[in-house]
């Protein structure tokens, strides 16, 4: 099995500059596209989920085939696939390197680690923009969450990181549950964790609402460092409302977010498009002078209020 270091070239084409991520099912490299002279994004996949024989060539066969529908899509607010190696040798993803701040950070970074209304808005609003094309093309993320929320420098929210390597984990699901971490079930569906029936896109929008609740509150919906205590409570514990953490929001908003994460699916919205339509209300408005002064670094509200502008002063 092959491992992977700085400096090395995957495929004649890839470089290996610096590790930007790891996580129990791989590493996530800044790298060098050595034909084309430009930067990207590389995922490798770990070694272990590669090891197990048991259903490795069907969960590699549809790798492939998810990795290609990735590559079709073409949309603001998803990260594109330029090329995929789905060999046993060497399993990758490569992507479009997104020069941005992830929503993990950007929390971070606020004195009291929430948004205002129209801000959580603009995040959730792209998402769902973004997720309309992903679930068009027949597509589930799996994998929402901060650390796969990209604010561009432009304010264009990015999702990274297809959950495509999830499907690997399907060969043993012990391989991710034993290592698992709370940042990686922070915003699973009930319907994820306990892997009853077929995913469908509102999986991805029980995502949004977790993301949405944190945005607005400045923690999740269920904030607990025991991954156990977690899973119990996206599975059966109703979900608090953003006055519980002392938030007062317009109660229409309440609403779509108590919807959004209903246990059961159906009585979720139905599409992401119908939530985009919710929030819409609650965007901000448009301020054509911003185009022309200096603002956040990352302004998820800006392409609403200059849309289509040009690349911040």
């Amino acid at each position: 099995m092959q491992t992977f270091a700085p400096g090395m070239v995957l495929r004649d084409r890839y470089r290996l500059d610096s590790v930007l991520g790891r996580g129990v099912m791989g590493q996530v490299w800044q790298g060098s596209d050595l034909r084309l002279d430009r930067p990207v994004a590389v995922k490798t996949i770990a070694s272990e989920l590669m090891a197990v024989e048991r259903g490795r060539d069907e969960a590699l066969a549809r790798f492939g085939r998810e990795a290609r529908a990735a590559a079709r899509l073409d949309h603001p607010n998803v990260t594109t696939v330029y090329d995929a190696s789905v060999a046993e040798e060497t399993c990758c993803l490569v992507m479009q390197l997104v020069d941005g701040t992830t929503l993990e950070y950007l929390f971070d970074q606020q004195e009291d680690e929430r948004f205002d209304v129209p801000t959580a808005a603009a995040v959730a609003a792209q998402l769902c923009s973004g997720l309309s094309a992903v679930h068009a093309a027949g597509m589930v993320h799996r994998d929402l969450k901060t650390q796969n929320v990209m604010v561009r420098s432009d304010g264009i929210v990015k999702i990274l990181d297809f959950g495509l390597v999830k499907l690997l984990a399907d060969v043993d699901p012990r391989l991710t549950m034993t290592g698992e971490g709370i940042g990686n079930i922070l915003c699973a569906s009930p319907e994820l964790l306990s892997g009853s029936g077929t995913l469908d896109g509102r999986s991805d929008l029980y995502a949004v609402g977790c993301l949405l609740h944190h945005m607005l509150t400045g923690a999740p919906p269920f904030a607990t460092d025991q991954p156990a205590r977690l899973v119990s409570c996206h599975l059966g514990e109703p979900p608090p409302s953003t006055a519980t953490s002392g938030v007062d929001v317009p109660g229409p908003l309440q609403e779509l977010i108590t919807a959004l994460l209903a246990k059961n699916p159906h009585d979720r919205p139905a599409s992401a498009t119908e939530v985009y339509v919710a929030l819409a209300p609650y965007l901000p408005g448009p301020d054509p002078d911003r185009a022309s002064r200096r603002g956040p670094a990352e302004d998820p509200c800006r392409p609403f209020r200059v849309p289509q502008g040009p690349r911040p002063l």
